[in-house]
């Protein structure tokens, strides 16, 4: 084991310490953890998907991973608003990327879901994924569900992501919750889609939606309920279920999230949202995804900054449980 890894009095593998090794130096691994190859065994695993080919518009999120662990060197080790010190809790490692087909999508999909299926070999281990496009949450779920089931799902996003198929293709960003519903691979009635706002093609988008077994917190929700409301809604609807939260970056304004490849204006907040994270720390949270990280749009690391940060706060919840 190298030396430059903080060993915690748990026993655990933590990061670099800053206050010996410079931020800046080194490898850039998820706030400076250790390799997935440099640890016994893991109980949370930081895997990197660097796949943008089920884009609609701007493309760019493949190099989204990258971005994101770059922007997670400022991490540290304790969490002060709930009280955990992740990385000593639970043995968290980066898994590093899957080599995903960027040209086949199909390939791609399977590809992934193995990839994550590797990582979920003892039920209590837990993954969280760095993308990459939303196409990518469809083989998260399919690999979650070979070990738990159907899960509930809490998708932040700007956007449903349950629409049928752009240009006869089935998978991509805009289509993996239909799929998702449609192979069974979430709890009927008890997901939820958080944030969602701007314009849509039809009404039916949200009939057809509601029918597969979603309800919508909208963007407007939070000006008429608080943030509060927001929660008890998303805490109500997945009840007691095993929950996989997906967070597509663009759920934020673009003030909080330039880098992006379908930005809406109208969006939460920063605040808002790690808000809403963290009251989520009574749920099991079975694994996770941060998408749509679009580097060559983003301004100063804002984009990655948030995103490296929602992943930080999708690991502490994570960690709690161990």
């Amino acid at each position: 084991m190298t030396e430059r890894y903080v060993t915690t009095q748990t026993g655990k593998i933590g990061q670099v310490d800053a206050r010996v090794v410079p931020r800046y130096a080194g490898l850039a691994t998820f706030a400076r953890l250790p390799q997935r190859h440099e640890v016994a065994d893991h109980d949370i695993a930081v895997i990197g998907v660097p796949f943008d080919s089920g884009v609609t518009y701007r493309p760019g999120a493949r190099f989204g991973p990258a971005a994101i662990r770059q922007a997670s060197r400022l991490l540290k080790p304790y969490h002060p608003a709930l009280d955990i010190t992740p990385f000593a809790q639970a043995q968290v490692v980066d898994a590093g990327d899957v080599s995903a087909n960027p040209f086949d999508i199909s390939e791609a999909v399977t590809q992934i879901r193995d990839a994550v299926a590797g990582l979920l070999v003892r039920p209590e281990q837990r993954v969280v994924l760095l993308g990459g496009d939303h196409t990518i949450a469809l083989p998260a779920l399919q690999a979650v569900n070979q070990v738990h089931g159907p899960v509930a799902l809490i998708h932040f996003d700007a956007h449903l992501d349950t629409w049928d198929t752009y240009f006869g293709a089935p998978c991509t960003h805009g289509t993996p919750f239909r799929r998702a519903a449609e192979q069974g691979l979430l709890v009927k009635d008890r997901s939820a889609h958080v944030g969602i706002r701007g314009s849509l093609y039809d009404r039916a988008d949200l009939l057809e939606d509601e029918a597969m077994g979603f309800t919508v917190v909208h963007c407007r929700d939070i000006d008429r309920i608080g943030i509060d409301g927001v929660i008890d809604r998303i805490l109500t609807r997945v009840g007691d279920h095993p929950v996989y939260v997906s967070i597509d970056i663009d759920v934020l304004d673009p003030a909080f999230a330039p880098g992006t490849g379908t930005p809406e204006i109208g969006g939460m907040t920063s605040r808002e949202l790690v808000a809403v994270l963290r009251a989520l720390r009574t749920l099991r949270i079975v694994g996770a995804d941060v998408v749509e990280v679009a580097p060559a749009y983003d301004n100063g690391e804002v984009t990655a900054v948030a995103a490296a940060n929602l992943a930080y706060e999708l690991v502490t919840l994570m960690a709690d449980d161990f």
